[in-house]
């Protein structure tokens, strides 16, 4: 490379950056002005500024041709537009949530939400990645900042607890995640993606050292999207975490991760080695995270193991190794940052002091549809769409998964997808009757305290939660123009001869 066009060819690509640069600048801002005007209200508003403009210009930019910028090392144009798209709008969402949640709580700390931009950042450069030191850095960025979340109200034992298995766990997969990068360029000599399909593993024991290395990486990913064994983490974290952030955390780190994982498919091992391996572990995802929630009374950690469950359909998809897979898992990861950004937004609403959240029991809610119908309504269109009802986002998004999976002969696995998808209608139709049908009478339920959960709940909160339910009807009956333009990201990607 040539140093002395080094600057002015920065210069040039950081149009391409733009969300990433917004977002970043905001959490700085951000930073600035709690220094000088602690826990100020505007705070939260400026992130959701940077947020949506940055948003804006992802949709702008969702038709633009796929290219490479900053010496090859990030991704640009439709992929990771639509990519963008979702962690932005994630984050927006999570944001308009938390403002009321953190307010009722008295822990509208301003550094929560510069970290939420800059996780936002890390997951951007993530989902953008082609370079293992880009994914690397990405993965690392938006980790760190989860980690702080977590356990961000430090008075809550379980919020502290939570973070510290959070981060003792991320750190151990990490050394798997590096080590599997060390390995696999000891075969091929690059850090490129595209370069690692184009090189020559011509002995066994090179051959050996790329798909050994190949094998350590996926660990830190399956980490990461709590992909079975590696989610034994999750439902004490999702649990521990604030209810709005546990949301984030579920959505948009998944998001983020598939997607810099369907680069790695796409573009450095696009043969078909690794197809039945995926596929196991999808069948192992699906059906722990299926059968441990059917055992499940606390809400947050059942809505924690159908997220595992759900990790599983995804990786159905990209078990198949075609394009329609691949647009597929786009399409559902879509779907699915909306089904439960909206459903642990409607915990974050039910809650009513710092533990409730960890403690809050299915029968707590009982009847609660009587007195909040807006929060009934929805988490009832949040929990039909992820058991896959039509004519839902959900099951547009399931059959968008499974289907490539048949064409590509995996029908085995699509069948046990649909029996543990038919499982799940059990434990999510409990939320539904537990909501609508059943007496707060009944059951020891508290409703004075209830009523006095969120007394002003705000305008804002509550429309994000409408805004998800509505988008889950328009994606399950519009869905046409998504796919095609999902689809359309892969014809045009190259699809090279595997090492």
């Amino acid at each position: 490379m040539d140093l002395s066009t080094a600057f002015p060819a920065l210069v040039t690509d950081l149009p391409a950056a733009f969300s990433m640069s917004v977002v970043g600048l905001a959490g700085l801002a951000i930073i600035v002005l709690d220094a000088f005007r602690n826990d100020h209200p505007a705070i939260p508003w400026l992130g959701v500024a940077a947020l949506g403009v940055s948003a804006v210009w992802e949709v702008t930019h969702l038709g633009a041709p796929q290219s490479t910028v900053f010496f090859e090392t990030l991704r640009t144009g439709g992929f990771v537009a639509f990519i963008n798209l979702i962690i932005l709008l994630t984050g927006l969402a999570t944001i308009l949530i938390s403002v009321p949640y953190l307010n009722q709580l008295r822990y509208d700390y301003g550094e929560v939400y510069a970290l939420i931009m800059f996780c936002t950042v890390g997951m951007i450069m993530l989902g953008s990645a082609n370079n293992m030191i880009s994914i690397f850095l990405g993965l690392e960025t938006m980790s760190v900042c989860l980690y702080v979340l977590t356990g961000f109200i430090r008075e809550d034992e379980g919020a502290v607890e939570s973070a510290l298995k959070y981060f003792l766990l991320g750190a151990f997969s990490t050394g798997f995640f590096l080590y599997g990068i060390a390995l696999m360029y000891g075969a091929t000599g690059t850090m490129a993606l595209p370069a690692m399909a184009a090189a020559e593993l011509g002995t066994l024991s090179t051959r050996l050292l790329f798909w050994g290395g190949f094998a350590l990486f996926l660990v830190g990913f399956f980490f990461k999207v709590s992909a079975a064994p590696f989610h034994m983490w999750t439902p004490d974290v999702y649990q521990g975490a604030p209810t709005p952030l546990t949301g984030y955390m579920s959505t948009a780190t998944k998001a983020a991760a598939f997607a810099a994982l369907i680069l790695v498919l796409v573009h450095a091992v696009p043969g078909g080695e690794w197809q039945l391996s995926m596929a196991a572990v999808a069948v192992l995802t699906m059906v722990i995270g299926n059968v441990m929630a059917l055992a499940q009374t606390n809400v947050k950690r059942l809505l924690a193991y159908s997220s595992i469950a759900h990790a599983g359909y995804v990786l159905v998809g990209l078990s198949a190794g075609t394009s329609a897979g691949y647009a597929g898992a786009l399409f559902y990861l879509l779907v699915y940052a909306v089904m439960n950004i909206g459903a642990f937004g409607v915990m974050a609403m039910l809650e009513w002091d710092g533990k409730e959240g960890r403690e809050q029991t299915l029968s707590s809610l009982a009847g609660i549809a009587n007195d909040r119908p807006v929060l009934g309504s929805t988490m009832g269109v949040f929990m039909l769409s992820l058991i896959g009802f039509p004519p839902l986002g959900g099951f547009i998004g399931k059959y968008l998964v499974f289907a490539p999976a048949v064409d590509a002969g995996l029908t085995w696995l699509v069948v046990i997808g649909v029996l543990m998808s038919a499982t799940s209608a059990y434990y999510y139709l409990r939320v539904v009757y537990v909501f609508w049908m059943q007496s707060a009478d009944d059951v020891e339920a508290t409703d004075p305290v209830r009523a006095a959960a969120f007394p002003r709940a705000t305008v804002a909160a509550t429309g994000t939660l409408v805004v998800c339910a509505v988008a889950l009807v328009v994606l399950g009956v519009f869905f046409g123009g998504v796919l095609e333009t999902t689809l359309g990201f892969f014809e045009t990607a190259t699809m090279a001869t595997a090492p």
